[in-house]
């Protein structure tokens, strides 16, 4: 009995499941009462459809660009020190696909027919050629993860055939980051092209957003990379990244948010040059009004501007908690950012009506439901990446200097 009792003892890493588990099984339970009553519990309407799901969706597949962009460094640019970094990322990337898959879910109203887009196929709009890409770039995904999944000891003591196979998937790799590049780019782009092309939206309709989008999905998605590999060092130090490498991608990081600093500056900038109806008092508010706070503190200051600083000083780096303040800040600048663009053409709603030239104001705040199938969703992108670092060892041999591809 006393063996029992200490096999179940509270530690750390057990409370953190226990507490992940039970955001889970809330945010099952509230997908259950949302597949069985409808989109009616929630609050969105017919004239802000996208709200807290579609910016945590967004969020989930940017915060993953750190695949395909890591990826593509190792294999195609022979950047062999980056190795167990790229592998780290897939994993984080495959994480963020399936919670940003389980978002859709959710938000479609009508989850019985998620395939129709893969049957029915509407080549004329933007929004099909994301869900191809997605689609398609999951099963890119769980093919490069396949290497990952083969360490699971548990696998390999019941299924050592099938661990040999998955294993043997690893030479493809160099054609899994072309194809997971390709796709990385039409996608993450195209995400930005969808509010672009909606001219019905003035404050969206503008070609910089596809752009944007890339360039920020850029950084995010290495920056999250870069934020559960500091956290894992701190907390199991065997594992610590070599400083030089992290000191190398978090100084790439840097001058990638400088070039996103440059485009969002210009982006804002050149929405001053015309005063069109619509466009105009959605920049009110987004620089002024009720999104303001999170432009200019969320976005540019906590988000870009503070983070640029601290990862392009080398003195700034080298202090494990800036350091990971830094990486924390662009995430949620990002997240910020997401949010912001997918609220700001919703909030000012123009009159199909060309004889009235007043907009329509509306207003949005997520329902309890709402937040707590999002939480449970992110609860499960978390369990996922701890079970893959204790299990599938994706960080081991970090501190040897003279990593390989063999």
């Amino acid at each position: 009995m006393i063996a029992k009792m200490k096999s179940f003892s509270i530690n750390p890493y057990n409370a953190w499941l226990g507490f992940l588990l039970v955001l889970i099984l809330g945010g099952i339970t509230a997908g259950i009462f949302v597949f069985i009553r409808g989109l009616v519990i929630t609050n969105l309407t017919d004239l802000t459809p996208w709200g807290l799901w579609i910016a945590l969706d967004l969020s989930s597949i940017a915060l993953s660009a750190g695949a395909f962009s890591l990826c593509a460094g190792v294999y195609l640019l022979g950047l062999k020190q980056f190795k167990t970094l790229a592998r780290t990322a897939a994993f984080i990337g495959l994480t963020g696909y399936g919670m940003a898959m389980l978002f859709l879910l959710l938000d479609i109203g009508r989850p019985d027919r998620f395939y129709n887009g893969f049957i029915f196929w509407n080549k004329h709009s933007v929004l099909w050629e994301v869900i191809m890409c997605i689609g398609l770039y999951f099963m890119v995904l769980t093919m490069e993860n396949l290497p990952n999944l083969a360490r699971w000891r548990w696998l390999q003591d019941r299924f050592p055939k099938l661990v040999g196979w998955m294993s043997q998937t690893h030479d493809n790799a160099p054609y899994l980051a072309v194809a997971g590049l390709v796709l990385s780019i039409l996608h993450q782009s195209s995400l930005g092209a969808t509010y672009g092309v909606l001219i019905s939206r003035p404050i969206w309709y503008r070609p910089g957003l596809a752009g944007l989008f890339f360039v920020s999905a850029i950084a995010g998605g290495i920056a999250m990379t870069l934020m559960v590999a500091v956290i894992v060092g701190i907390i199991r130090p065997g594992l610590q990244i070599e400083e030089k490498t992290i000191s190398q991608v978090a100084r790439f990081l840097g001058w990638a948010l400088v070039v996103y600093l440059y485009l969002r500056f210009w982006d804002l900038f050149a929405m001053t040059y015309t005063i069109q109806p619509g466009r105009a008092e959605g920049f009110d508010l987004l620089t002024r009004g009720t999104l303001s706070f999170n432009l200019w503190y969320g976005e540019i200051l906590f988000g870009i501007l503070i983070p640029a600083i601290i990862l392009l000083k080398g003195s700034y780096r080298q202090n494990k908690l800036v350091f990971l303040a830094a990486l924390m800040m662009v995430v949620g600048g990002l997240i910020a950012y997401r949010w912001d663009t997918n609220m700001v053409g919703q909030m000012v709603v123009q009159s199909p009506l060309s004889v009235v030239i007043l907009p329509r104001y509306t207003h949005y705040t997520p329902s309890l439901v709402e937040v707590i199938s999002s939480a449970g969703i992110i609860a499960f992108g978390l369990f996922t990446i701890t079970f893959g670092i204790r299990h599938l060892h994706l960080m081991e041999q970090m501190p040897f200097a003279n990593n390989r591809i063999n």
